[in-house]
């Protein structure tokens, strides 16, 4: 065994004028996370109980989408979603159209653990979440003040804001972002860099798991799924590897990319490096993504094809790194 590693993301796609001052506040939530996984993995927890406590750290600070402080929907609302997977019997659970759950990556860990289900969305996921104890509280919560002005701006826009929280005034304003070339499954989208959390965990074992939450893209469909929830696509985990994706979630479906990680290792005899840079390279055609990962040797890596990524990462032997760019 090579040691425990873990790696946690904010979101890849970065706005290159992001003021100092939030890339700073964003470096210093991920290096809070870190330090909580760091020390869970040094009291022993396994992998799949370290990638839940990191992914509800970042579920309850409002910083990035995901749980309080998700992206809205086109109707005011949160409409969250969350996946987990234990990668010794790979072994997962998801959840989409959470409303009213405080933590959806919890809930994907009941329906692993306590449903003959993978997946169970809107009212079912829901039910499942009251008969199941889990906390409860209104949508109001993960509403904030910020998101509900960045709504507006896409709704005069009309438009989906990708990166709901670049600033608004000059060339990073919403109506420089409809210039943008940019395109999601041939329609036009705005300047594109969401916020996706998610973290990945090889313990000492060597067992690899992966969690992956958000609140999706601002002004969504009402009933939208990105790959956040999709096993394989979003979200990864099984006895080589754990992957969590973001970016651009419909590339991201297309291409299988959290799976494609683990593919590439297995079949092409790649180590953990090489496979995340073919996948970025090969794989996501003209679409952006990022991704965090670990292997069962104890190796980390990310990658993304965009301006930049929320990210960081620590390993046993005393290696720590978090970065935007």
């Amino acid at each position: 065994m090579g040691g425990w590693a873990i790696a946690v993301h904010g979101g890849a796609g970065v706005d290159p004028n992001l003021p100092k001052e939030r890339q700073e506040e964003a470096k210093r939530l991920l290096t809070r996370c870190l330090e909580i996984g760091i020390s869970a993995l040094r009291s022993n927890l396994p992998a799949i109980d370290v990638v839940e406590l990191v992914v509800r750290e970042l579920e309850t600070d409002p910083l990035f989408n995901s749980g309080r402080g998700s992206a809205l929907t086109e109707n005011g609302t949160v409409e969250m979603e969350a996946s987990i997977m234990d990668g010794p019997k790979r072994r997962c659970g998801a959840v989409s159209g959470i409303t009213r759950v405080k933590n959806p990556v919890s809930l994907a860990r009941l329906v692993m653990e306590k449903s003959p289900h993978s997946y169970l969305a809107f009212s079912g996921a829901e039910e499942f979440a009251i008969k199941q104890g889990a906390e409860m509280v209104d949508n109001e919560y993960f509403i904030t003040e910020e998101n509900v002005g960045m709504l507006k701006l896409a709704k005069e826009a009309n438009s989906i804001l990708f990166d709901y929280r670049i600033p608004t005034i000059g060339t990073c304003g919403a109506g420089a972002a409809m210039e943008s070339p940019l395109q999601m499954n041939g329609l036009p989208i705005s300047v594109y860099a969401p916020e996706t959390v998610g973290c990945v965990v090889v313990d000492k074992e060597g067992r690899c798991a992966a969690a992956t939450s958000t609140g999706g893209l601002m002004n969504k469909m009402m009933g939208r799924i990105g790959d956040s929830p999709l096993i394989g696509s979003g979200t990864y985990a099984c006895n080589l590897c754990g992957v969590s994706c973001t970016g651009e979630g419909e590339a991201i479906i297309r291409s299988t990319l959290a799976r494609e990680v683990a593919a590439v290792m297995e079949y092409k005899g790649l180590n953990l490096h090489e496979a995340v840079d073919y996948v970025i390279k090969h794989r996501l055609d003209e679409g952006k993504a990022g991704l965090i990962a670990v292997s069962s040797s104890g190796e980390v890596a990310c990658g993304f094809n965009t301006t930049g990524m929320f990210r960081g990462c620590a390993t046993e032997d005393g290696f720590m790194e978090v970065g935007v760019w």
